[in-house]
């Protein structure tokens, strides 16, 4: 054993944190046992609703009928802004027809120079129009935040009415949180600046959702 592992062993054995798995079986059945507090009423629509509150946020909204038609949708809207036709995409989505489509993609984490990034995400909540993304080998954070235009793909399936709700979903499709996980609420914003609201300040100036309703 390495004096770090002996000092921190006698830190943990000080706190009382030895037994991770006592602690973790606590924490559940607090969660567990936990009533929500007071909710919003939000309907049975909740892609209109998703809808509604991401244009409310800058965000531009448009839908398929299944995921196959997603990369036409994109290009689209990339010519339509004169964006260009090329894009990182997080390696998820690498099975969809981009070539068909005339768009050149690289399945891969985004970099500074990449300006447009096409990601999936876990799930979308229709009270605040937020996208909900989980990190990981196949959905690089670097894709919705590095590029100044993200293009996210969001299964109807995969809205759920409130952020309680998505950790429920969270909680029950993954035995651990990833390393990282991101809420996208329309392009980033600042109002620093004589309190005058700038978007792209510290990420993509623009979001725009596709909503596959087949998905």
């Amino acid at each position: 054993m390495s004096a770090k592992d002996e000092i921190l062993g006698r830190v943990r054995a000080g706190v009382g944190k030895d037994d991770f798995a006592a602690r973790r079986a606590v924490a559940e059945a607090y969660l567990a046992g936990r009533t929500c507090g007071p909710q919003p009423s939000i309907g049975n629509e909740l892609a209109v609703r998703f809808q509604a509150k991401a244009e409310s946020l800058a965000s531009s909204v448009d839908s398929v009928v299944e995921a196959d038609a997603a990369p036409a949708a994109v290009v689209r809207y990339l010519a339509a802004g004169g964006l260009g036709l090329q894009a990182v995409i997080s390696p998820d989505l690498a099975g969809l027809p981009w070539a068909a489509s005339g768009l050149a993609v690289a399945a891969r984490p985004a970099v500074d120079a990449d300006r447009v990034g096409i990601s999936g995400c876990f799930c979308a909540i229709a009270e605040t129009g937020t996208l909900m993304l989980l990190s990981g080998a196949q959905t690089p954070a670097t894709v919705s935040l590095l590029p100044e235009t993200h293009i996210a793909l969001v299964p109807v399936s995969r809205i759920v009415a409130t952020m309680e709700d998505a950790f429920a979903l969270l909680r029950t499709e993954r035995d651990r949180l990833p390393r990282a996980i991101n809420f996208i609420s329309g392009p980033s914003r600042t109002g620093d600046i004589e309190q005058t609201i700038v978007l792209g300040a510290h990420g993509p100036c623009r979001v725009h959702l596709i909503l596959i309703a087949g998905a």
